[in-house]
């Protein structure tokens, strides 16, 4: 057998999640994983030699909640066309949907989802399953079989489950230890909803949401969670009336966690604009108060994880009105330039940025990704955070290419990414 191939991260500026530094150093990758952390570059025989060049080396992403199209809608994103963009933007994990067509509520389309992502993407694909047959809300999946068959959570995404159901389900997930993921929404209050209420939504005549359907939801789901004892992940926290329920529940104890997306944290609901139906969204955007306390609740650890939302739709689903439009955006190559602005605008620093991004998502999962150190997986990005440049969507790989960030100048250029130790992208 030959020996592991060995390479050395020379002059680069290494983002440590775990320790809270950034710090000038050296990296050493032997095979699959990350053999050495030093603060110089060492002497020796290297089979490969990457010169940072006083870039930036951190954990690859990993993007929780990304959408992709197979089966059922290969058309808006396959797993060839996602893995490449994940690559391009530094995601090495994408922990992706089961809002497929058909919905992955069964260890057979598990299977298939696992076999072309194997086939096709170049960075790691952990799947989340069907908490219910068909995201149908009325009868439980198999969940311990869908375990077995490589599931890392469960979610019906933006579909919920009345409380008697959920109940029943989360209390069936704390016998298997799994993790229930839900979307903190009061259904009946949110229903057709495509804007926050307030006087943005007025003005223009939209169906408006108002942000206390968010806080109904996440105490809703918080109390169930209490009960049951289960581990509970709430996907979209985007309000400032959410955030006290969520901070009370954590300092009880209760095993609960939060994300929230880049576009609630970098834009609000005046970037609607003129109509522009790319800003039409699942949740919608919130008023700038709103992006405001979310950002500061990220950058205080309350909500853990930032993640994209990825969500493709192609262009006849979205060159509608406004409130016809289907909502979602695509973000795997946008996240890192636009989660920058948080670190460009003082709001945190790289480290806990990238624990937002990498560390949180991997822990909460129990991945052994998202880790700065000897022994961990050698999923790496390598980007330069000062990098500006302006975003024209027809250079994205994804196959839809619905991003509010189209002409928008940003900050921060993926140089390389690495998956167990082999360059994957750019």
């Amino acid at each position: 057998m030959a020996p592991p191939l060995r390479t050395l991260f020379r002059d680069v500026r290494l983002v440590d999640p775990e320790a809270g530094t950034e710090r000038p150093g050296a990296l050493v990758v032997e095979g699959e994983g990350i053999a050495a952390v030093l603060p110089a570059a060492p002497e020796g025989d290297f089979d490969a030699v990457v010169e940072g060049g006083g870039l930036a080396l951190a954990p690859g992403i990993v993007d929780w909640g990304v959408k992709v199209g197979e089966p059922g809608e290969r058309h808006k994103e396959s797993f060839r066309s996602a893995g490449e963009a994940a690559a391009r933007g530094g995601v090495t994990t994408m922990v992706t949907r089961p809002d497929t067509v058909p919905a992955l509520d069964s260890p057979e389309a598990l299977e298939f989802v696992l076999r072309r992502a194997a086939a096709d993407s170049p960075v790691r694909v952990r799947p989340m399953a069907a908490l219910t047959r068909g995201r149908e809300g009325l009868q439980m999946a198999e969940m311990a079989f869908l375990l077995d068959a490589g599931a890392v959570a469960f979610t019906d995404c933006d579909r919920v489950a009345s409380p008697r159901v959920l109940a029943r389900a989360l209390a069936y997930a704390k016998g298997l230890g799994a993790l229930v993921v839900t979307h903190p929404q009061e259904p009946t209050l949110s229903q057709g909803a495509a804007a926050t209420s307030g006087a943005f939504a007025t003005l223009r005549g939209l169906p408006g949401v108002p942000a206390a359907a968010e806080r109904l939801g996440v105490e809703r789901d918080l109390g169930l969670a209490e009960m049951t004892g289960a581990a509970v992940h709430l996907d979209q926290v985007t309000t400032a009336a959410a955030l006290p329920a969520l901070r009370r529940a954590r300092e009880a104890g209760a095993d609960v966690s939060a994300g929230t997306s880049v576009h609630h944290v970098t834009l609000n609901d005046l970037d609607v604009g003129e109509w522009r139906s790319f800003f039409r969204l699942e949740p919608p955007l919130r008023a700038e108060a709103d992006r405001l306390a979310t950002a500061e609740a990220l950058a205080e650890g309350a909500i853990g994880v930032l993640c994209s939302w990825h969500t493709p739709q192609d262009e006849e689903s979205k060159r509608l009105p406004f409130e016809s439009a289907a909502p979602g955006a695509v973000g795997l190559e946008t996240l890192l330039p636009a989660a920058l602005r948080l670190v460009h605008g003082g709001a945190m620093d790289l480290a806990r940025l990238f624990r937002a991004l990498s560390l949180e998502p991997s822990r909460r999962l129990g991945l052994p990704t998202g880790r700065l150190r000897a022994g961990a997986p050698a999923d790496l990005v390598l980007f330069d955070p000062e990098a500006p440049f302006v975003l024209d969507r027809a250079d994205l790989r994804s196959k839809s290419r619905n991003t509010p960030f189209d002409g928008a100048r940003l900050q921060g250029r993926v140089r390389g990414a690495w998956v167990a130790g082999r360059r994957v992208g750019a």
